[in-house]
């Protein structure tokens, strides 16, 4: 085994830690004296090198880093399975002002929207109940971080006092972390792909509030995952049953033979928060 120069790897126990080596090294070498030589970006360890791992050679290793980072985090958490929410950003609290209407159309549908703001804090509160039998470590609620139907589900698991998830990505409007993901657990991305990864990689049950391009997007992934067979049905809640009947015409789908008609029944629509857990309790109960 290989020992630490100066004990600046090795721990109490004698054991040799990497971890404390790389730390050190990086101390060593920023301390070193400031010529020509050492502030040439060619002089800088790989990994702390910020430069060097932004470039696009370098893509393969920063996913892998988004992945390792998030999963490593996450298991010495110890969460096994996640209630995943998704929901548009620009739903308001109940009370409060529609930020993103365009015309007064916009800001009449979108404040009338609040309800699935209320129906999603519930539905997160349900999850976090249940969720507190097995020490928070099933059916933690996962929201994309931000704004609108994703605070709901934040805000309903705090309502609890139980820790929820926040996968942020960076984009150039609606990302910030609100205010009610645990600190611990509020996580940044920068890949959409590996983001997808971890919403679906530990999902009981999926809940898909109103929302737009992006929410479609993830709706439509995770139901093509379980069309394919390629991840195990989980129950599949969407949230306004008018609003989803009158944006995707799935019979018209099924009609025109794109589909099988009996892919439709991979979905459950619902309007209540009550409605959506029965449906996420009878499925397990089912399989016991």
């Amino acid at each position: 085994m290989a020992k630490a120069r100066n004990g600046g790897g090795r721990r109490k126990d004698g054991v040799w830690d990497p971890l404390k080596s790389s730390s050190s090294d990086r101390q060593r070498a920023e301390a070193v004296p400031k010529t020509p030589q050492t502030l040439s970006p060619a002089y800088r360890l790989a990994y702390v090198d910020e430069d060097f791992l932004c470039r696009e050679e370098l893509r393969p290793i920063r996913l892998q880093l988004e992945l390792l980072k998030v999963e490593m985090m996450m298991a010495e958490r110890g969460i096994k399975s996640t209630v995943v929410m998704f929901g548009g950003a620009r739903i308001p609290a109940p009370g409060q002002s529609a930020w993103a209407a365009r015309n007064e159309t916009q800001r009449a549908n979108l404040e009338a929207a609040s309800v699935y703001y209320d129906e999603a804090r519930k539905f997160a509160r349900l999850c976090s109940r249940y969720a507190a039998g097995f020490d928070f470590h099933e059916y933690v609620v996962v929201t994309g971080g931000g704004p609108g139907v994703m605070e709901a589900g934040n805000r309903g698991a705090a309502d609890e006092g139980a820790p929820s998830i926040g996968l942020n990505i960076v984009l150039p409007h609606e990302q910030a972390p609100n205010a009610y993901v645990t600190p611990e657990l509020s996580f940044n991305f920068h890949y959409f792909a590996i983001r997808k990864m971890h919403f679906m990689v530990r999902a009981k049950a999926v809940a898909v509030f109103p929302g737009g391009f992006g929410t479609l997007d993830e709706f439509f992934e995770c139901l093509t995952l379980i069309q394919t067979g390629r991840m195990e049905r989980i129950p599949l809640l969407l949230f306004g049953s008018k609003f989803w009947h009158s944006v995707v015409n799935f019979d018209a789908l099924a009609e025109f033979g794109t589909i099988a008609p009996e892919d439709v029944n991979l979905i459950s629509f619902v309007d209540t928060a009550d409605e959506a857990w029965k449906i996420v309790q009878d499925f397990y109960e089912h399989r016991e």
